[in-house]
């Protein structure tokens, strides 16, 4: 190593002990380590090697209504780290390294309604700083309906550094519902967003829940859908098989037994039976949230 590249180095490692990201290491111990490994390396990927990664985060609490059952913990599924790049850039954020973090919400109205995915999207900027968290949404749509080359282009133009889907409730609204027609769908659409967005990581979120319209001797009546359980279900099997990762909100929120009662017992449920009130998206929102600041907090601590 050059004497003015070491000096440099130097330089650099003695900020990021004053910052508190690295410990305070003797030079001839961090020198021999840095040599072979400095041809190229980025300031984000230095500060990977040098920093503990234990700057972990307190999850904020939760709390659920008092008629809540059956809930499920809040946790991501991503057993084999599809995200991890994604934390590595919130991380790196914290710190105010590197550009702004995009995040690009696409979904149903229960996104174009704004309050689920800006309540999420405010933590993160909260938390994390230089985080942009825009939400496209188009009323009644299922994953079909982005499947434009217009509607494609338009979320590529974002330039996500995650995407996150949410449909499922009007599939599942289609009584003649076929879970091999919807597998098509859903792969229509992501396999559509990783030609234009090659490597971004995606994480799919099941739908809340929601009830079915019935006419019963001329009085109108309501059911739970019978079929949002296949359709989680089918979510699952697609992102297991296509490399996603799943936030599943109807099994943290109670799942098949409880999730559409929770709801309603809770009063956050509009009269349509399908759509929520304000404090009902904001609760999504942060439930959302902690969910992804449990998963980043185990990246940190791996």
């Amino acid at each position: 190593m050059r004497g003015n590249s070491r000096r440099v180095l130097r330089i650099f490692l003695g900020v990021l002990c004053l910052w508190g990201l690295v410990p305070v290491l003797r030079a001839q111990d961090a020198l021999p380590g840095i040599a072979s490994l400095q041809q190229g390396l980025p300031v984000a990927d230095t500060l990977s090697l040098y920093s503990a990664r234990t700057d972990t985060i307190e999850v904020p609490y939760v709390a659920l209504p008092a008629c809540f059952r059956l809930v499920s913990d809040n946790i991501l599924t991503d057993s084999i780290g599809l995200l991890d790049g994604f934390w590595e850039k919130l991380r790196m954020a914290r710190f105010g390294i590197g550009d702004t973090v995009r995040v690009v919400h696409v979904g149903d109205s229960h996104v174009r309604g704004h309050i689920f995915p800006r309540t999420t999207g405010a933590f993160l900027q909260q938390t994390f700083g230089t985080v942009s968290y825009t939400d496209v949404g188009i009323n009644g749509a299922a994953c079909i309906t982005f499947v434009r080359r217009g509607r494609l282009q338009q979320i590529a133009d974002l330039h996500p550094d995650l995407l996150i889907l949410s449909f499922g409730t009007n599939e599942s609204h289609n009584r003649r519902y076929n879970a091999t027609a919807h597998q098509r769908q859903m792969g229509e659409l992501v396999y559509g967003l990783r030609r234009l967005l090659p490597g971004v990581p995606m994480l799919m979120t099941t739908p809340p829940g929601a009830y079915e319209r019935l006419r019963t001797g001329g009085r109108r009546t309501y059911r739970v859908n019978p079929r949002t359980v296949a359709a989680v279900k089918n979510i699952h099997r697609f992102a297991d098989a296509n490399g996603l990762a799943v936030w599943d909100m109807y099994a943290v929120c109670g799942g098949p037994g409880r999730a559409c009662l929770n709801w309603q017992e809770a009063g956050l449920m509009r009269r349509d039976h399908i759509h929520f009130l304000p404090a009902g998206y904001e609760l999504q929102g942060r439930l959302l949230f902690q969910a992804l600041l449990k998963a980043y907090n185990d990246y940190v601590e791996y």
